[in-house]
This record gives C-alpha cells, sequence and structure tokens, in this order.
C-alpha cells in the first residue's frame, strides 16, 4: 500500500530567540539555520521513517536542489517533486527558550498547482492507497475530489486552518486530524471540553475518523463509536517544531499498515515524544527503530 502525500515543500528559516517578539520589539537571536521543511515534507519524512511506501507531490524553487536531495536522503520517493521558476516556500520561524515556536508562511511554488495538472498526478494510484493532505498547497479540494474519484482513503490535516475548510466536503474523509486550536476553530466552540467536542464531531461530521492532538496532554481519536485517548510521554522539550507532522507521519503509517487505533497513536506519540528533544524540523523526527526502543 502507498501513502501519496500531496503536500508542501518549505525551505523553514529558524531563529533562536530568548521569547517570542512582541509588536514594535527588535530582538536578536542567538543562532540561524536554513533547513528542509514544509507540513507536508516533514509528514513525508516521517511517513518514511516510520517505514511506510511514500511518494510526495510537490515543487520547489528551481534554485533550491539541495531541498528535493534532501527530501530523497530520508526515503522519499519524489518522482512527483518537481522544480519551477517560483521560489520556493518558506517559512520563518521563531523557537523560544522554552520551546514554544511561532511561523510566518509564505506559499511560493507550493501554490503553481493549477487543477488540469492534478489528473497525472495520481495515475499510478490504486483503490485502497492513501492520499495524505495539508492546507499548504494550492487546488486541495479539487485533489480531494480527485482521490475519491480513485478510491483513495484521504487524510487531512487543515493547517493552516482557514474558513474555507469547513466548506469542504469533509464528509468524503477517511481521517481528519487536527489540533487543539484547530478543532475549536472548525466547530466554532470557544474552549475544549472533550464531551462538548465529541458531541459536536460526532453530530456534524458521523462518518468521519477525527483524531485531535493536544500536545503535551496527548492526542485523542473519535468516531462515531469510540472514544481513545492517549497520554503523551513526560519529556523535556527542547523545540516543538515538526511534532505534530512526526505524530501524524508515524500514526497514518501505522494505521496503512493495518495496526490497530491504539497501537498507532501510542507510536505516533513516542516519536513526537522523541522529536521535541531535538532541534529543527525535518532532522528531528526519530526512526522507527529509535521510536520502538
Amino acid at each position: 500500500m502507498t501513502i501519496f502525500n500531496y503536500g508542501s515543500i518549505n525551505i523553514d528559516h529558524v531563529y533562536r530567540v530568548p521569547h517570542l517578539v512582541q509588536p514594535g520589539e527588535t530582538l536578536a537571536s542567538s543562532s540561524y539555520q536554513a533547513l528542509l521543511g514544509g507540513k507536508g515534507a516533514n509528514q513525508s519524512v516521517a511517513l518514511a521513517r516510520a517505514g511506510a511506501k511514500v511518494r510526495h507531490i510537490g515543487r520547489y524553487g528551481e534554485n533550491d536542489q539541495w531541498v528535493l536531495e534532501r527530501l530523497e536522503s530520508f526515503g522519499v520517493d519524489c518522482h512527483l517533486v518537481a522544480a519551477t521558476n517560483t521560489p520556493s516556500g518558506h517559512a520563518i520561524i521563531q523557537v523560544d527558550d522554552q520551546a514554544e515556536n511561532c511561523i510566518i508562511l509564505y506559499a511560493g511554488a507550493n501554490h503553481t498547482f493549477q487543477p488540469q495538472e492534478l489528473p497525472h498526478l495520481l495515475t499510478e494510484a490504486q483503490k485502497g492507497d492513501w492520499l495524505l493532505l495539508q492546507n499548504e498547497c494550492s487546488c486541495t479540494a479539487e485533489m480531494m475530489s480527485l482521490a475519491a474519484q480513485h478510491g483513495l482513503k484521504v487524510a487531512f490535516n487543515p493547517a493552516p486552518m482557514t474558513e474555507a475548510v469547513a466548506q469542504l466536503p469533509l464528509e468524503s474523509l477517511s481521517l481528519l486530524v487536527v489540533n487543539e486550536v484547530e478543532v475549536l476553530q472548525l466547530l466554532q466552540l470557544e474552549h475544549f471540553d472533550l464531551s462538548q467536542v465529541t458531541e459536536r464531531l460526532t453530530t456534524h461530521y458521523p462518518a468521519l475518523a477525527v483524531i485531535v492532538t493536544l500536545g503535551a496532554k496527548g492526542a485523542v481519536w473519535v468516531d462515531q463509536y469510540q472514544v481513545i485517548e492517549v497520554p503523551a510521554l513526560p519529556v523535556k522539550a527542547v523545540d516543538t517544531t515538526a511534532a505534530g507532522d512526526t505524530f501524524i507521519g508515524f500514526t497514518l503509517a501505522a494505521l496503512s499498515q493495518g495496526r490497530g487505533i491504539q497501537y498507532a497513536l501510542e507510536l505516533g506519540c513516542k516519536a513526537a515524544a522523541l522529536c521535541v528533544q531535538r532541534v529543527g524540523a525535518a532532522q528531528s523526527i526519530p526512526s522507527l527503530e529509535e521510536v520502538l526502543a
């Protein structure tokens, strides 16, 4: 079984700061790195590191060949990735001394896809394969519909969350993965209460399985039949960048291999626990061997 990941490829410009910069403030950073990132690329790396067969669909600026080489070095199949004359997507990331981060995104090449270009990108997909989507590439709705026509199982991580997400055919998905803030935005709630979130999800999306990631509190699976809560591991975080992407990659890899929900969630939480103890995005994602150990 193959997981096709229609996802962003970014260059992360990472600045280490004592605290997240405030409006009107000029703040000196203690370090700087340019790294492979983007939710799509991070999730493909996590899938590959977790042992899944993943084919990335994406684009990058033609002057940044190193990002393709870096992605391939992690074991990601990149023959559906193309260079364009539009600059690569990138992110400006602040990471503070408490391991919190804030991010500014520039879409760049990730937003150069046109609807008529999409069909040939899934010609190799077979019924029962997975398509993983985030919300950092253009034509998300069109790709979602195309996947349904191919009989693919679709997992969607709607980050960044926008008002348009609620208008997408979410009921056609196999799996929705959102964090605590995103699920509140989707359901138009002010405070996170698991019983209320569960009631809203099963009422508005009765056929949809949803994973809500809760950071240091773990993750919860919600569908019309069950609610499964899994705690996070108690570790000291130094950088939370890519922790959610790591969780998604390892969890989806396990689900695609026929593992149970409880096992998949626990594997994802273990992988994220290792990720947050390391600095950076893709390079902080652990191997399956490390997670199992």
